[in-house]
């Protein structure tokens, strides 16, 4: 496929994924090679992935209980739309509908609805063929890079280079924040035998998608975020 193609057609995969349909051996590879040669700061390649398709490992991750914050409420509130014309005119954001109503109503204590009731991660994890969990060394900063926000672009750059590799190849790809999440993370570690300072800089779930991600995708217009030579002076 043509890489532009690739990039405007990935997508997070948020539906659930045919468990029974395994990920072949080879294209597998080809997902990690492609984290292989992720751009990263001074070439420090601080990541390790680990790939669990364990059944049991799986439904051990699904079982790990997790909350939702009032903080992410009330800043995931500011970017939503309620309609698709709202978002189709923002042109950024998220469509509301796409999470419970305790999810994008501030004030209101956020809660799992039953299906969830003991995880987020719940049947996605379940149902996926994998699970990519992304580790990083916080120790290895990259040089002069206060925060190691350069670290954090490298992270980005592997997780960008899989997602478009697994979208070539027909495979679902969505990142799963909450695996990080500090009350989340420390199991995740105690399950997958992770010891020491390496910390969970994302995860995400693989598989084949067993209905279509339709929701609707809205960005930018080139003109809208493009100044040339000089900030203020639109296009190029």
């Amino acid at each position: 496929m043509e890489i532009l193609q690739v990039i405007r057609e990935r997508q997070s995969a948020r539906v659930p994924f045919d468990s029974g349909r395994l990920i072949p051996r080879e294209h597998m590879a080809q997902i990690l090679e492609a984290a292989r040669w992720a751009p990263t700061a001074h070439n420090m390649q601080n990541f390790e992935i680990v790939v669990v398709d364990d059944r049991q490992l799986l439904q051990a991750m699904a079982a790990i209980r997790t909350n939702i914050s009032p903080a992410f409420v009330r800043e995931n509130y500011a970017q939503l739309s309620f309609s698709a014309q709202e978002l189709q005119h923002k042109k950024v954001g998220l469509l509301g509908m796409m999470f419970p109503p305790s999810w994008r109503t501030p004030g209101v204590e956020p809660h799992l609805d039953e299906e969830h009731a003991h995880s987020i991660l719940g049947e996605m994890i379940r149902m996926s063929a994998a699970v990519l969990v992304v580790l990083y060394d916080p120790r290895r900063r990259a040089p002069a890079s206060e925060g190691d926000v350069l670290g954090m672009m490298s992270l980005g750059c592997v997780m960008q280079n899989m997602w478009l590799v697994a979208q070539s190849l027909g495979i679902g790809f969505h990142v799963q924040s909450a695996l990080s999440a500090e009350t989340v993370e420390k199991e995740v570690k105690d399950l997958l035998g992770i010891s020491g300072p390496q910390r969970v800089a994302f995860a995400c779930r693989l598989g084949y998608p067993r209905r279509p991600a339709d929701y609707l995708r809205v960005r930018r217009d080139i003109e809208d975020f493009v100044h040339h030579n000089r900030f203020g002076d639109r296009g190029f």
